[in-house]
């Protein structure tokens, strides 16, 4: 099934998006999913809505300011969410244990993984957006070994 492209072609879209992606995570066995896009690309957006799917009934937004959010899924299993996009260097995320959450085995939702390129295990998903219009999105799925 891996590589898979999904388009969504408005917003409307994103829970059966957000199913896919969830599915592809489950096939991978991956538990680190890195989120590729540019600023505005929806990364958090489909996020929150992966995690709807998953089963959080917390808020989710992104991590901005505090690196890392926990939530817990439908089985009460910790999620992290990680944004790395305002991090200062490759020590940082050391200090907050970013490896640690990472070989951790639960699940790992990261934006903007570049910055911390040399930290991400493989094998790992990564979930690319890129933009097609103001709704409009496609998302390539991919393992990274």
């Amino acid at each position: 099934m891996l590589p898979i492209t999904i388009q969504v072609p408005v917003l409307a879209s994103l829970p059966a998006a957000a199913r896919q992606v969830e599915a592809a995570i489950a096939e991978s066995g991956c538990t680190v999913v890195a989120f590729e896009g540019e600023m505005g690309a929806g990364k958090t957006t489909l996020i929150r809505e992966l995690a709807r799917t998953l089963g959080v009934a917390d808020d989710v937004s992104s991590p901005t300011f505090a690196l890392v959010n926990e939530y817990r899924d439908g089985r009460d299993r910790p999620v992290y969410h990680f944004d790395f996009y305002r991090i200062d260097s490759i020590n940082e995320a050391e200090r907050i244990g970013a490896a640690e959450y990472f070989d951790s085995g639960y699940l790992c939702l990261v934006e903007w993984p570049a910055r911390v390129a040399e930290l991400l295990p493989e094998p790992r998903l990564e979930v690319r957006l890129d933009v097609l219009s103001a709704e409009a999105r496609s998302i390539q799925i991919t393992v990274i070994t």
